[in-house]
Formats: C-alpha cells, sequence, structure tokens
C-alpha cells in the first residue's frame, strides 16, 4: 500500500474533526487488522458498491501489514485543528 490511502483517511477524519478518536480506535484495533482484513475480502464488492472510493482505500490499509500505523503516523503528523481560545 502507498501512504496515499493513509493519507486519505487522515484529511478525512481531520477534516470532520475526528483526528483523535480516529487515531484512538485505529490504535486498538491494530490487532485485529489481519481479521479485519479478511472480512474486507469477503464484503470487498458490496462495500465497494456502497462506499465507493473510501471502501477501496480502507481495503487497502488494512490489507497492508503496516497499514494501520501508517494511518496512525499520518495522523500524528497532522497540525491539530483544535478551536482557538479567541475564535467565537
Amino acid at each position: 500500500m502507498r501512504d496515499d490511502a493513509a493519507r486519505r483517511v487522515a484529511e478525512a477524519l481531520d477534516r470532520r474533526g475526528l483526528a483523535a478518536p480516529g487515531r484512538l480506535l485505529a490504535d486498538a484495533h491494530r490487532p485485529l487488522a489481519p481479521l479485519l482484513a479478511d472480512l474486507g475480502a469477503a464484503l470487498g464488492p458490496l462495500l465497494g458498491t456502497a462506499f465507493g472510493a473510501r471502501a477501496s482505500d480502507l481495503r487497502a490499509i488494512l490489507d497492508d501489514p503496516r497499514g494501520l500505523d501508517r494511518v496512525i503516523e499520518e495522523l500524528d503528523h497532522r497540525p491539530s485543528q483544535a478551536p482557538r481560545a479567541d475564535a467565537r
């Protein structure tokens, strides 16, 4: 897997303000990655029609043994989008 899929997933999570929960979930599901990859292979055609390119990005991440690590690295290297104290 190239880092493009990990970068796109990290950007999508960050745009939605879900970088921190996404980081926690990716870290927590790291031991389940092989099982999730098998599930993605089984449900791939169904998920592909429902989610399009997002499904292929997630499948690429889960198929790569270091895929979740790359997502975590991308999330860790992104600047924080936390609201400033003076923002109204």
